[in-house]
C-alpha cells in the first residue's frame, strides 16, 4: 500500500485486500465496477502473478474488463461461465439489512445480472457508505433512450405514492452529452433523500415501461467488508446476523 494514498483510498484498499482472501483457486468470480472494485481487481492480479492463483473473471463493465486483462486475470463472459461462485463489488450505500444502492459508476445493469448469477455476493466499501436509511445517494435508474422523457414522467408520477423525501430527477451527463451505458441506455438519477420502503420502490420502478433496471440491490448481498482509514476491517455478515 502506497504512503501517497488518500485516507479514503487506504480504507478502500484495506477492504479490497481482505475481500480478495475469499477468492479461491478455480473460482469463477464476478468483478465489480468502480474505484473500490478496481482495488480488488488489482489485488487479485497480484495473487495471479505472485501466488499462481487461477481464476476466471466475469467483469461487469468494459472498464473492469480492460483492467482485469491488464493485471493478468483471465476474462470470460457470463455466458461462458453460466454461473459464478462469487461476485465482489462496491456499493454507493448499504443499510443494516445489507440492501444496497449501486450504479454510481454507471454499470448497475450488468452488476445486478452478475451478482444475481452468483452463489454469494460480497460488497467492499469504506465506512462512509454505511447508512441507517438508503436514499441520500442519488438512486440510478437505467432507461432506454427512446421516450426517456415519458419514462421520467411516469417515474415522477409513481414517486408521488412512495415513502420518499424528494422527487427530483436528473439525466446523467458525460460532459455536454447524456451518459450512455455499456448497453446503450441512459441513466436517470433520482434524488430521493430517504427511501422508506426500498423493496417496494425497486418493484414499482421495474414495472414502468422504459425502465431497464434500478440501482436498488435487495436481498442480494451476503457480506459487506468495511475498510477504515487506519487499515482496520469489519465484516458484516447478513447470514450470521452480526459484525
Amino acid at each position: 500500500m502506497s504512503a501517497d494514498m488518500s485516507p479514503i483510498d487506504k480504507a478502500k484498499y484495506a477492504a479490497a485486500r481482505r475481500a480478495a482472501e475469499f477468492v479461491e483457486d478455480g473460482m469463477r468470480v464476478g468483478l465489480g465496477t468502480g474505484s473500490t472494485a478496481a482495488w480488488l481487481v488489482r489485488r487479485l492480479g497480484e495473487r495471479v502473478r505472485d501466488d499462481g492463483l487461477k481464476i476466471h473473471g466475469v467483469p461487469t463493465s468494459t472498464r473492469t474488463a480492460d483492467l482485469a486483462r491488464e493485471v493478468g486475470i483471465e476474462v470470460i463472459t457470463l455466458e461462458e461461465a453460466r454461473w459464478l461462485d462469487l461476485t465482489i463489488d462496491g456499493a454507493d450505500e448499504f443499510d443494516a439489512e445489507l440492501n444496497l444502492i449501486k450504479g454510481g459508476g454507471g454499470a448497475l445493469l450488468q452488476e445486478k445480472i452478475v451478482a444475481s448469477a452468483s452463489d454469494r455476493m460480497i460488497v467492499i466499501a469504506d465506512a462512509a457508505k454505511a447508512v441507517e436509511t438508503l436514499g441520500m445517494f442519488p438512486l440510478p435508474v437505467e432507461v432506454i433512450r427512446f421516450g426517456w422523457t415519458t419514462t421520467q414522467k411516469l417515474i415522477g408520477n409513481m414517486l408521488g405514492g412512495m415513502d420518499v423525501a424528494g422527487r427530483e430527477m436528473s439525466l446523467r451527463m458525460e460532459g455536454e452529452q447524456p451518459y450512455i451505458t455499456d448497453e446503450g441506455n441512459h441513466i436517470l438519477d433520482l434524488h430521493l433523500g430517504r427511501i422508506g420502503n426500498a423493496p417496494q420502490l425497486a418493484m414499482a420502478l421495474n414495472q414502468i415501461a422504459g425502465v431497464v433496471e434500478n440501482g436498488l440491490f435487495i436481498d442480494i448481498c451476503d457480506l459487506v467488508v468495511i475498510g477504515h482509514i487506519d487499515g482496520r476491517v469489519e465484516l458484516c455478515d447478513i447470514n450470521a446476523g452480526k459484525v
